[in-house]
């Protein structure tokens, strides 16, 4: 059905069969969820194991192999084809296991990056996996959450959405309840309904689920949609092109060793076998396949940290990155918000952590003040508490609920939800004895001004339900309320909540016990000295103010009630620096990577926390209305003195990013509102929050801390660091063996040697570097300095640091001396000296992947242990090239001969000259402090 927004909401209900004062059972929610399936969109089937497979065996280096094979056998040569053959089938096997594994690893992935969502059902609110929403579901949507299925508003309250992808128009549609005649609208039209997909840009509202899946207007046009294929990341395109250019170097090399062969009048064929083989092993042909999994698993790794890596270049670029900015509450500080002052005109209130009293000082005088002993709340302290636990959208039940579930094995406890600062003014005025409940009956709700950033309050118009001089509902909540006569006057009244600069400039009025008086320069100036010195002590601080009404306003114009405000108190709430913060904060000094504090509250709450966590040691700091006074240039000229940034807008945060870009910084951003896009965006790294985040943060970041930590990010700047050295240390590895391999080839008839090594003994040699010896190095743990060293530039040449010079010089050394051992054994007639050649080859690849393991840490230091595949795969790696030398059906395959205890041992000596090279520069490059 296609026409809901025809209807009324009351028959979109019945014709769905749903309840709206208690939603769908748990029982019919599950029985539709099998009659219509799980409301995500088809993807399309990923690459098959068939397809993976056959991919495998028509890659250009293989088929390369293939042809080689079906020559020799046409030749007659039915061994050397079976043994590239079976080479052939072993290298396709492997890289079958390496692709769909890495492929099982980014479909995890993509599978914990599905949105939440808030439904109603058996009379309470639920948050569930959007996937599991079904026709039927009344949800809750508010400012930066994404849609999760198509549904009909019921309830709108300044409710906007982004539809750019339906109907192409960039601003945002307002929506309404009314149904809306007329047949076959377009969706842009159908302002009664939300869609799939679409973004809630402002407001707050509630519908009913209409369609689900792939029946939603989103699924019908998912095939254009839908791209599940992983794109390269810039790492992988830029070794694409290294693997290019080597193939192209491979063939001038191969041509060359060819040429030299055919003049010293070798068979024709063996230098075709020969020259084939060679230019397969030159080729890194794993290298893809190990930058895939090292990606791959350095994913799996950080989810395990609580990261979830949404784009995968961000994890090359991580390591790279020179600024974290971040958020502070809930990044930097625990974001437990529990409100421990409530300070009022004329008097303070300190609340203790039970709230089972409440010590004031009104006069001077200490009293004791104890709820639920007939005590009416003073009048100041009352209006500071119903105005925010009434301007306030958060979701707490009950302890009753929570008592009843706990006492049921079975039963889901149930949790607040919303923002933190709003649950713990709910908190606290429920330990006080005003349930939200309750207040919310003798106050319902008519109108809202929802938060936004650049206002930075909210606003929400209640009716007084009240009958005489009596509260209408009798309940617990309206014993402890002062006396009805002392409210004002009118049938409605409008509270407001938000920071206390912004507030004091609407209000025009203070309430002092019980009566009001002109907020004069004194007063104001009072209350700004009260709430900077409890924001230089750490404390966030909330003013709360209302006004009289007698009439609501109309639709979309409730923002026009803030003004002429009477001034009711402030609320402090504690918010401690989480204990790990500064310990990441040391390790990013230690890093170079500079950390900086970007957020909403007031600069002297701010600078406290950044000089407590070590951000700040100069004191320095810049408001929003600093930053409005800079251009760019100027800006760019402050940003590399200053950490701390506070009263900021989002737009704001765009501005410092692009400052610290400009500048040259590798910049991660944190962000969790919907205007936070646009930052997390231009950012390098955009950091969305996984717990407080908006779904439209989340869409814009290339990460999502699940926890909002901020040492998280530090762990995966680690990880990135690591998986970015780990793919260094593969190509170092690779690079330099197979140099080895190129020189013994390249120069051996110069000396006038016949060939050293077989066709199937350089692809086997080729197979063990490019199998079990690379995916290992891939799993390296991280160096010991890798958070102690400054980071390295995104693009720089993979070759950079050491790594062209060990390719050449170390390559280089190895191929002549393995060269000279042949040439030496092969002049004096030893008949095994080629299979000494290649054993000695063979095993070096064993040895330098353990020197390779560590760029400046030596392999005692580092351990055996320290990586068990390694140890794992050097053993296994050392039985197969066993198996190969003294296994005679293997001999028969390779052309190899046993070799006797001594030679064995002159080869396994030999084969460490590598080793032993790398190790001994690691010690000189120290020595020289580098």
């Amino acid at each position: 059905m296609n026409n809901w927004y025809r209807l009324e909401a009351a028959e979109v209900l019945r014709q769905l069969g749903t309840n709206q004062d208690t939603g769908l059972s748990f029982a019919e929610a599950e029985q539709r969820l099998s009659q219509y399936g799980k409301n995500e969109l088809r993807e399309r089937p990923p690459k098959s194991p068939w397809l993976m497979l056959w991919e495998q065996f028509t890659a250009t280096t293989v088929l390369v192999l293939i042809a080689a094979a079906v020559v020799s056998a046409i030749w007659g040569d039915l061994k050397d084809a079976a043994a590239i053959m079976a080479i052939v089938v072993f290298n396709g096997v492997l890289g079958f296991t390496q692709e769909y594994r890495a492929g099982k690893e980014f479909a995890a992935l993509r599978k914990m990056a599905v949105p939440k969502a808030r439904v109603w059902r058996e009379g309470e609110w639920q948050q569930v996996v959007a996937s599991e929403l079904v026709p039927g579901d009344i949800i809750q949507l508010e400012d930066g959450d994404q849609v999760p299925a198509d549904a009909r508003l019921l309830e709108s309250t300044n409710l906007r959405t982004q539809e750019s992808a339906f109907t192409g128009e960039s601003e945002s549609v307002e929506k309404s309840t009314a149904p809306i005649a007329g047949e076959s609208l377009p969706l842009g039209d159908r302002t009664n309904m939300v869609f799939m997909g679409t973004i809630i840009t402002y407001g707050r509202g509630r519908a009913v689920v209409t369609e689900t899946g792939m029946s939603t207007e989103l699924g019908k046009i998912a095939d254009s949609m839908q791209s599940v294929e992983q794109e390269q990341t810039p790492l992988q395109r830029r070794l694409d092109q290294l693997g290019r250019r080597l193939a192209l170097m491979a063939l001038a090399l191969v041509a060359v060793i060819f040429a030299f062969g055919i003049v010293r009048g070798e068979r024709f064929e063996d230098m075709f076998l020969t020259a084939v083989s060679l230019a397969v092993a030159i080729i890194p042909e794993g290298l893809p396949a190990v930058v895939t999994i090292a990606l791959a698993l350095g994913s799996r790794r950080m989810l395990k940290r609580k990261v979830l890596i949404r784009k995968l270049p961000a994890v090359e670029t991580l390591g790279s990155v020179t600024t974290i900015c971040s958020d502070k509450t809930g990044t930097l500080t625990e974001n437990r918000m529990t409100v421990t002052i409530l300070s009022l005109a004329g008097q303070r209130v300190d609340l203790r952590e039970t709230f089972a009293e409440i010590t004031s000082r009104l006069d001077g005088k200490k009293s004791i003040f104890t709820p639920g002993e007939g005590t009416v709340l003073p009048p100041p302290m009352a209006f500071t508490l119903i105005g925010s636990a009434l301007c306030n959208n958060a979701l707490v039940p009950d302890d009753d609920e929570v008592e009843a579930a706990e006492d049921r094995p079975d039963s889901e406890v149930p949790k607040a939800m919303g923002d933190p600062t709003e649950i713990a003014l709910v908190v606290a005025a429920d330990r006080l004895g005003l349930d939200k409940d309750e207040l919310e009956d003798l106050f319902p709700r008519r109108a809202e001004a929802p938060f936004d950033s650049d206002r930075k309050r909210m606003t929400t118009i209640h009716q007084i339900e009240r009958e005489g001089d009596r509260w209408k509902y009798d309940n617990p909540s309206s014993q402890l309320l002062p006396p009805v006569p002392t409210l004002p006057d009118t049938p409605y009244v409008a509270f407001t909540k938000g920071s206390v600069d912004g507030l004091l400039q609407i209000c025009s009025h203070v309430w002092l016990d019980d009566k009001t008086e002109p907020l004069n320069e004194e007063w104001d100036q009072q209350i700004r000295d009260r709430n900077d010195r409890l924001a230089s002590s750490g404390t966030r601080v909330l003013g709360v103010a209302f006004r009289p009404l007698e009439t609501v306003p109309e639709p979309g114009k409730e923002i026009n009630v803030e003004q002429d405000l009477i001034f009711a108190g402030l609320v402090g709430m504690l918010d401690p620096a989480r204990p790990e913060a500064k310990a990441a904060v040391q390790t990013c000094n230690q890093a170079g990577i500079r950390t900086v504090m970007i957020t909403g509250d007031h600069p002297l709450m701010a600078k406290h926390i950044a000089e407590e966590l070590e951000i700040s040691k100069n004191g320095r700091y810049l408001t929003g209305q600093d930053l409005n006074r800079l251009s760019l240039p100027e800006l760019e000229q402050q940003v590399e003195g200053v950490s701390v940034y506070a009263r900021v807008s989002p737009q704001q945060k765009l501005s410092i990013v692009e400052a610290l870009k400009n500048r040259g910084h590798i910049v991660s951003m944190t962000g969790d509102g919907v205007n936070d896009a646009p930052a997390l965006s231009k950012a390098d790294i955009g950091v969305a929050m996984g717990i407080t985040g908006t779904d439209v943060a989340k869409e814009a970041a290339d990460m999502v801390l699940l926890n909002d930590n901020f040492a998280t990010i530090v762990a995966a700047v680690e990880e990135g660091r690591v998986i970015y050295d780990n793919i260094r240390k593969f190509i170092r590895y690779n690079l330099t063996g197979n140099t080895s391999g190129v020189v013994i080839m390249l120069l051996a008839p110069l000396l006038a040697m016949p060939l050293p090594l077989k066709p199937t003994q350089i692809l086997w040699i080729n197979l063990l570097a490019d199998g079990l010896l690379a995916l290992a190095l891939s799993v390296e743990p991280a160096e010991s300095d890798v958070m102690r060293r400054p980071p390295y530039p995104p693009n720089e040449s993979v070759f950079s640091r050491g790594v062209g010079r060990d390719i050449i010089w170390v390559g280089l050394l190895m191929g002549i001396v393995f060269l000279l051992m042949g040439y030496y054994f092969w002049s004096n007639e030893w008949s095994d000296w080629q299979t000494m050649v290649f054993s000695t080859l063979a095993f070096s690849r064993m040895s330098l992947a353990l020197a390779m393991r560590s760029e400046r840490d030596l392999l005692w230091k580092k351990g055996l242990l320290s990586n068990k595949p390694m140890l794992g795969a050097v053993l296994l790696t050392f039985a197969l090239q066993m198996a190969v030398i003294y296994v005679p059906w293997f001999q028969g395959i390779f052309e190899t001969k046993e070799l006797s205890g001594q030679e064995l041992g002159i080869s396994l000596a030999v084969s460490t000259v590598g080793f032993w090279v790398v190790e001994f520069q690691k010690l000189f490059l120290r020595a020289r402090g580098r």
